[in-house]
């Protein structure tokens, strides 16, 4: 072969790598621009869908309803929530938020929202009766026609702006600091809550089991108390419409009542062994460690003793007078007690309950039917039984020796529950009563008097 003719080989060849070359870039590139497109049509147009919720279940709609809405997204951040009330071929918007778009090839969005609102279909303009509650959001994808992912729930709900009638049936006559009662009325729909408001006291509603839809609340007035100033029954109905009515009670103030009580160093030396087994963080001298049970320790038991106190059963479990234990009376209730020790005054509390003393662990009777919810060792108490008889009220027993019954028993009236003794803050064998209406302690002499209970509620509620 002559170099001519390898010359014009050599182009050739030169000449079929080029286009070889070319060739293969060319689809490189086209292979690169349609993995590319593919990566940012994964990216815009991306499928997963949003979510929302909402932390109530808004079956009715009244008065303002204030709500939680929570919306998250994966991939895309999320571009606008709603909610539309749809009524008759009518829309309402009730909540609308759009989010501008951040990036394109990135995260456009927020993956989570929160917001707190407020759902007024009053303000609306919707009328009562039945409708549909739209609860939608979308995401930043361009998939869906370039509307983005969308998640839509539909809740069927009741719209309702009347609020519910009360009318009181009874209200106490007279009520005094320390003293107990009953209103009974009737309601004109279901409600949710309802009860009697003394100030900002609520005291709950129960139904009465004659089959006439009335109530019954018990209420009573701290120890402490003036006269109340507001003073009404009030219901809420499933879409947060409240009715009142209000009534009025003559008060009557009560007599201040003292006592001294001496501490000795007798008794430190008695009962700080028994206070500092059950709360070793008890430090300093006998008369510092006392002060502490009497004062931290009294506030804790007290708290203890309100939620126990504050969750009771539906029904009227107890029947007539409640059962005071024989014996003389120690201690009144509401008395003012002022402590000293050598002679000085040293602290002040007030004793809330009875003290009954009679022999040495006498047996202590339930005062009337109910569920113990309460048996144990509680601080100034001591050995203590506490025993719930429905609709609010409970009885409390104190101080004993030995306790005869378990949380979750049902007792009868006149039952065995334990034997007084001496345990907790107590000088001697004695039983502490108390009596409590929804966490407050009131005078057990009312509720031992089976003409008050007869005046009172008996008669009332027959």
């Amino acid at each position: 072969m002559n170099s001519r003719n390898r010359r014009r080989l050599g182009a050739s060849s030169r000449s079929a790598t080029k286009k070889w070359l070319g060739r293969n870039v060319l689809i490189v590139f086209i292979l690169l621009l349609v993995l590319a497109g593919a990566a940012v049509g994964f990216i815009l147009f991306e499928t997963e869908k949003p979510q929302v919720t909402l932390d109530k279940d808004p079956l009715f709609l009244g008065s303002p309803l204030e709500v939680q809405l929570q919306a998250s997204d994966r991939k895309s951040g999320i571009q606008q929530v709603a909610i539309v009330l749809r009524q008759n071929e009518k829309e309402f918007q009730l909540f609308k938020k759009s989010f501008p778009r951040r990036a394109w090839l990135s995260k456009a969005g927020a993956g989570e929202i929160q917001e707190t609102l407020t759902l007024d279909v009053q303000q609306a303009g919707a009328k009562e009766g039945e409708a549909k509650l739209t609860v939608s959001v979308h995401d930043f994808s361009l998939n869906g026609d370039l509307q983005g992912n969308a998640t839509i729930h539909v809740f069927p709900v009741t719209i309702d702006t009347k609020p519910p009638r009360v009318h009181i049936e009874h209200a106490q006559q007279y009520i005094m600091p320390g003293g107990s009662g009953i209103v009974v009325y009737s309601i004109s729909e279901p409600s949710e809550r309802h009860g009697v408001m003394l100030d900002d006291a609520f005291f709950q509603g129960y139904p009465l089991p004659d089959g006439k839809k009335r109530f019954i609340a018990y209420i009573a007035l701290p120890w402490n108390s003036d006269k109340p100033e507001q003073m009404q029954v009030v219901a809420e109905d499933q879409a947060g419409n409240e009715g009142n009515s209000t009534f009025s009670i003559r008060f009557k103030p009560a007599k201040d009542k003292k006592d001294r009580i001496n501490i000795s160093d007798g008794f430190l030396n008695k009962k700080i062994p028994e206070f500092q087994e059950s709360y070793p963080e008890l430090t300093g001298t006998n008369l510092e460690k006392y002060l502490f049970v009497n004062n931290t320790v009294r506030i804790r038991n007290a708290e203890k003793i309100a939620a126990l106190s504050s969750n009771t059963a539906s029904e009227q479990l107890w029947q007539d007078r409640f059962l005071r234990m024989p014996g003389a009376g120690r201690a009144g209730f509401a008395d003012q007690r002022t402590y000293y020790y050598q002679g000085e005054a040293i602290d002040h509390q007030t004793h809330l309950g009875m003290d009954i003393a009679s022999t040495a662990r006498v047996t202590v009777e339930a005062a009337n039917r109910g569920k113990v919810v309460f048996a144990d060792y509680l601080g100034i108490y001591g050995n203590m039984v506490m025993i719930d008889h429905g609709q609010g009220l409970t009885s409390l027993y104190s101080h004993l020796s030995r306790i005869a019954v378990e949380p979750g028993q049902l007792v009868e009236k006149g039952e065995i529950i334990g034997h007084s003794g001496t345990t907790g803050m107590a000088g001697g064998d004695h039983l502490h009563f108390s009596m409590l209406v929804h966490g407050i302690f009131v005078t057990p002499i009312e509720w031992w008097d089976q003409h008050w209970i007869d005046v009172n509620i008996n008669n009332v509620i027959q």
